[in-house]
């Protein structure tokens, strides 16, 4: 039984109940209906048409690599495209940045009229929506709808047009048995994207795949199937209990669902390593309540205390020093930040990160700070819950399903190994194989809508499609040799980010604007000014307006230095030595303020 309402078509089995299917008009249109047996090089098609597509499979199945091919191909022919994701750990995967911040909605679920005004005021983010031909958005399930709603307002908004997403190609990529986006009891209708009217409106065509490429054909592979059909066998079962007997070696990674075993098996660990440990308070500012609002919200702790040797994850986002919210890594050192003894972390990427407090804030519907938390973004790492561990592929795992609480977590937890040699699981409950009921039924249907259908691009059609697109983007229709070009082009400055504050900066934007918008610390952007200071010595720095006994200060401690002393080899002032002659009487900030009002 066929039924085409709102031009989409919706197909339905005579035996079942037409009525608990009429939802599904937000996941199926004529164009939508594709092979299931979707390989990478169809859906690679599909996308280079410049169909907006949502690309699902289960874990394993290629749809990063796939995107990452198809970026590739956008690049080779030009063509602008945002890479982004709903959360930093995917986005970094992709080497992008969390869509929350590409599209200027943070962690707003809708806007006003001033909101979006206020979005026409920031260069920075009109230029980049401006310059864009293609959205991607990678692990799509953590997107709560009103979010993906509010993104295609404010794209409409500002690129001034009706069209779906401003008339951008939009890639949505994910898995609806993963976790969905966190919610306080709300019906999943209510949180699940592919329910949003920004679904509807963008007519996406799906790309299910289906070929594994994490867990083969293995045991594993098999159970994960069995969940996502709902259909587990006591064979399975009997896998999983004898999988506690498992003996793993190397870098074992431990998964919980609550915080408070991670937080218990993370203390114990801490306790058992030797040396003096090191206490970190956080400085917070607003009223009682605001505050405890706010230090709720976040993962950083208000008191954490680490040693050499600990075990850490990253809790916020920061692109600019090399981490986002789930980067792995371990306490080596410590060093002196204005007289402040701060954490190094080496990740497990073999990257030195010398760790610095951030600020997360509270505005009021003006913008205005009401309430902010500034702490070290760490918090101890021996073991990290399963929502933590999405996006992760582990060699080996201690995983503790006894009290699963939540559809989709104990999928999300055994599909982030490779096989169940790497698995030792302690114990799991009558919740930790189920899944979502209405993430189920989109499955299950996008998969019908790909079985069924009858209206599949032809190979001509596809090509003509491509062509257009090239065409209708701005791109080159003869793809350049991304290496050749590389290598013709000079490499790409270091101050790459600093000219990104410098445009801010000669647009108009404030110091405390350019901070917040960069979500960068204001110590970070005064560095930027310094290298600003260098490269466009006629810069006109006097709306910072500091104290000119400061400056004089500074000034006299500059003559007191020897020049190879102060400048360092790339040319930019030290620091250090300033503040030894200055005996401390200045913090780092006031002196690097200073410094842009100095001659040396």
């Amino acid at each position: 039984m066929v039924f085409f309402l709102n031009n989409s078509v919706l197909i339905v089995n005579s035996k079942q109940n037409i009525g608990d299917f009429f939802w599904f008009i937000h996941i199926s249109s004529p164009l939508s209906l594709l092979s299931i047996k979707m390989d990478q090089e169809k859906a690679l098609d599909i996308l280079k048409a410049g169909r907006n597509v949502f690309l699902t499979g289960s874990a394993g199945t290629g749809k990063t690599h796939l995107l990452n091919n198809y970026i590739t191909y956008l690049k080779r022919h030009k063509i602008n495209v945002a890479i982004t994701a709903s959360t930093g750990i995917a986005a970094t995967h992709m080497g992008g940045q969390t869509i929350h911040a590409w599209s200027g909605i943070g962690v707003k679920d809708d806007m006003n009229d001033t909101d979006l005004r206020n979005l026409k005021t920031k260069a920075y983010l009109l230029k980049k929506i401006d310059k864009a031909k293609v959205l991607i958005i990678d692990e799509i399930s953590m997107l709560h709808r009103r979010q993906l709603d509010l993104i295609n307002k404010v794209l409409k908004f500002l690129k001034k047009t009706d069209d779906a997403f401003g008339g951008l190609q939009v890639v949505l990529s994910g898995d609806f048995f993963q976790l969905p986006p966190v919610s306080q009891n709300e019906a999943s209708k209510e949180k699940f994207c592919f329910m949003s009217d920004a679904w509807l409106d963008a007519d996406f065509s799906i790309c299910y795949l289906t070929k594994q490429y994490r867990q083969k054909n293995n045991s594993l592979h098999t159970i994960l199937d069995q969940i996502r059909a709902q259909d587990v066998s006591d064979e399975s079962r009997q896998l999983l209990w004898d999988s506690k007997n498992n003996k793993l070696t190397g870098e074992i990674t431990k998964l919980y669902t609550h915080n408070v075993d991670v937080d218990r098996i993370n203390q114990d660990h801490f306790d058992s390593i030797e040396g003096t440990a090191r206490a970190f308070t956080a400085k917070m500012k607003g009223k009682k309540q605001l505050k405890e609002i706010l230090a709720k919200s976040i993962l950083a702790d208000e008191i954490i205390k680490l040693k050499k040797g600990t075990k850490v994850m990253f809790v916020k986002n920061n692109f600019e020093r090399g981490y986002v919210n789930g980067t792995l890594g371990e306490v080596i050192d410590f060093w002196n930040n204005e007289g402040t003894m701060l954490p190094i972390v080496q990740t497990k990427a073999n990257k030195k990160i010398y760790a610095e407090p951030e600020v997360w804030a509270m505005e009021d519907e003006k913008g205005t700070e009401i309430a902010s938390f500034n702490q070290i973004p760490l918090r101890l790492a021996w073991a990290i819950t399963v929502h933590k561990s999405q996006g992760m592929t582990l060699d080996a795992a201690e995983v503790d399903l006894t009290h699963t609480f939540e559809t989709g977590q104990g999928y999300v937890a055994l599909s982030r190994l490779s096989d169940l040699e790497g698995l030792k699981l302690l114990g799991f409950n009558s919740t930790t194989m189920k899944v979502d009921p209405l993430a189920f039924k989109a499955d299950k249907r996008f998969k019908e809508l790909s079985h069924e259908g009858e209206i599949i691009f032809v190979e001509k059609e596809l090509e003509a499609m491509r062509i257009q697109f090239i065409l209708d983007t701005d791109g080159v229709l003869k793809a350049i040799n991304l290496k050749k070009e590389k290598e013709k082009e000079p490499k790409q400055s270091k101050l790459s980010t600093y000219d990104k504050t410098y445009e801010m900066f000669m647009n108009g934007s404030t110091w405390e604007e350019i901070v917040k918008e960069r979500d960068l610390t204001a110590q970070t952007i005064l560095r930027h000014f310094l290298v600003i200071k260098k490269d466009h010595p006629e810069t006109n720095f006097s709306r910072f307006n500091p104290d000119k006994k400061d400056i004089d200060k500074v000034q006299k401690a500059i003559s007191k230095i020897d020049k190879e002393e102060l400048i360092g080899s790339n040319g930019h002032v030290k620091l250090a030595p300033l503040y030894k002659e200055l005996k401390g009487a200045m913090d780092y900030k006031t002196i690097e303020l200073a410094l842009l009002f100095c001659e040396y």
